[in-house]
């Protein structure tokens, strides 16, 4: 028998920095607002003196277990897809705070090229640019409309960085706190790009160089460098995340109740509006009904796309027709992303177990449309990267390519370039496609009894040509930086389904055309007004940075929408049936 609980204003699906946020930020306003979590309530001091490479690196102790639940995944449409099985295939971030708690840090703003890439485009380039089938579109809102909701979220989490000097206009000159140390490592990369005629920085990190307290009150500690970052909690509560800014934020309203171990299965709806969702309390098994009078799915992209298409709200996304939009336009940065080149020294030795998960240089040269593109074979672009994460014991044995995987060549080479070798790479943008996106399995199910869901996904020349172009820049930098040998990564010709890195994105697309999108720019639901879908999944493509901050930011335009909605009902945003601006 299900239970109803009491209605509240709003119930929010998710607590990492999207769920996060909105629930600070509607609890600040006053409205009662239930957060649901499917994994284990965590807080700062779980985390402290926990350095286990083993446990969390090797063993994936804080992503999902896909024993209950996970996707299926197939290259094209006439093949059978199958599970991915194992968390070394995908990570998918649990526990309150999600991928916020876990996240390296690194943090960037997309360019305003992105936000209006079809209309700049065939600006510059002509349609003919793009490619046929492939799904561009602008996004529904502009950078400098984004602007405000950025600075936000930087205040919020305090980041450490300074300017980009290619990048858009800032409303506040400065970040937070100021940049992270620039190591020897991140001194030679910004040397040799300057000596090639670039203008790299330093990268954004929510790693703080300082101590900081964020405009709600919330302390953020200082960066020790101790290179437990990825796929760790923070040992200091020095990474900007959701359980040391927003949700400490939002408990302190009163009007905030945060459930654990609450698994959502189903948005409730009727009438054309939702009322609530059901959700398994996982510890006893018992079946909750929790009304509310505005739904936020703000979880993994996934679960977003998943719990729309398990609960009939939207039109499925049908690759023969290319009509409908939940699981359209499924992107993301894995697998043939972070592509690059790894440098090997004889005479430059540096630390590299000491480090932080965005301490780092940059480059955005070759990000979005700041170079010509009219004589490439792809479009959009991607940053250069040199990160110094911190080597792990266990995983740094990086050896020159053509050394054998063990025996004394291997050993000696082991050692001698273990603190010898540096790595570049290229983040490039990856483009939807007609043929790239989301549905329901018609055979695999959950714990459940429900269908997992599907991931269809091929690569094209743009994904291939990018990255190509991505690998030689990035050769070209460490040649400067005077390896003596370089290596260069091979780019796959087929995806291999495997879903590094956490970065997926897309499926309930943001735009200002109900035909080509599911939610408008404030995250709103074109078919029903009091469900708004804040995360990754409104991503139309993945630009070629990490998507943190536009994240956060999108979560705050949300919020600052779903109290419009409160206040007024209705759709926030008028659509424009004749800006139909895809491909």
């Amino acid at each position: 028998m299900v239970i109803k609980r009491d209605k509240v204003d709003v119930v929010v699906v998710g607590t990492g920095w999207a769920g996060g946020i909105v629930s600070a930020e509607l609890a600040k306003a006053g409205k009662k607002v239930v957060a649901l979590e499917r994994g284990e309530k965590k807080t700062q001091s779980d985390y402290t003196g926990v350095k286990d490479e083993l446990r969390f690196t090797n063993r994936f102790e804080m992503m999902q277990n896909l024993f209950h639940e996970t996707i299926t995944s197939r290259n094209t449409l006439d093949e059978v897809a199958l599970p991915v099985r194992t968390q070394d295939e995908m990570m998918a971030g649990t526990d309150l705070g999600g991928g916020s708690v876990h996240w390296a840090g690194a943090t960037y703003r997309f360019l305003p090229y992105d936000f209006e890439i079809y209309s700049q485009t065939v600006e510059r380039y002509g349609e003919e640019k793009i490619p046929e089938g492939m799904t561009i579109q602008d996004w529904g809102i502009t950078y400098d409309e984004m602007e405000k909701y950025y600075d936000r979220f930087e205040k919020t989490a305090g980041l450490s960085g300074e300017p980009d000097p290619l990048g858009p206009k800032r409303s506040s000159k400065n970040f937070p706190t100021p940049p992270m140390k620039e190591t020897p490592p991140i001194k030679l990369f910004k040397e040799a790009a300057k000596k090639l005629g670039y203008h790299p920085y330093q990268v954004a990190s929510a790693n703080l160089s300082e101590r900081y307290e964020n405009p709600d009150g919330e302390v953020i500690n200082q960066c020790q460098y101790c290179a437990f970052c990825t796929q760790y909690g923070c040992d200091f509560g020095a990474k900007s995340d959701a359980i040391v800014t927003v949700i400490p934020t939002a408990e302190k309203t009163g009007n905030f109740e945060l459930r654990t171990q609450s698994y959502v299965r189903r948005v409730l709806h009727k009438d054309g509006k939702a009322t609530g969702v059901m959700y398994v309390d996982t510890r006893t098994g018992q079946e909750y009904e929790q009304p509310a009078n505005v739904v936020v799915l703000a979880a993994f992209t996934f679960t977003n796309n998943r719990l729309l298409l398990l609960s009939n709200i939207g039109e499925p996304y049908d690759p023969k027709t290319r009509k409908g939009v939940i699981g359209r336009n499924f992107n993301g940065q894995f697998n043939i992303t972070f592509r690059g080149v790894r440098g090997f020294f004889k005479d430059k030795k540096f630390n590299l177990y000491m480090g932080a998960g965005a301490l780092g240089g940059t480059m955005s040269d070759f990000a979005g449309d700041n170079f010509d593109h009219t004589n490439l074979d792809f479009i959009n672009g991607g940053g250069i990267e040199l990160r110094q994460y911190g080597d792990g014991a266990i995983a740094s044995n990086n050896v020159p390519k053509g050394t054998p995987r063990w025996g004394s060549e291997f050993k000696k080479n082991s050692l001698f370039y273990a603190n010898r070798n540096l790595q570049l790479w290229y983040t490039p943008a990856i483009m939807p496609w007609w043929h790239n996106f989301l549905d329901l399995d018609p055979t695999y199910k959950d714990d459940f009894n429900d269908p997992l869901l599907r991931v269809t996904n091929k690569y094209t020349d743009q994904d291939r040509n990018i990255a190509k172009f991505g690998v030689e820049k990035c050769k070209e930098i460490m040649e400067e930086m005077g390896a003596d040998i370089i290596d260069e990564d091979s780019i796959p010709e087929e995806f291999d389904h495997i879903y590094q890195g956490g970065h997926y994105a897309g499926g309930v697309i943001m735009g200002d055309n109900p035909d080509t999108s599911a939610v408008n720019n404030y995250l709103q639901m074109w078919d029903m007004e009091n469900l708004f879908v804040v995360g990754g999944s409104a991503f139309p493509h993945f630009a070629g940075h990490h998507p943190t901050a536009t994240i956060g930011a999108l979560a705050y335009r949300a919020a600052e929408g779903i109290e419009k909605y409160l206040k007024n009902g209705g759709q926030l945003v008028s659509e424009k049936q004749i800006n139909k601006h895809v491909s």
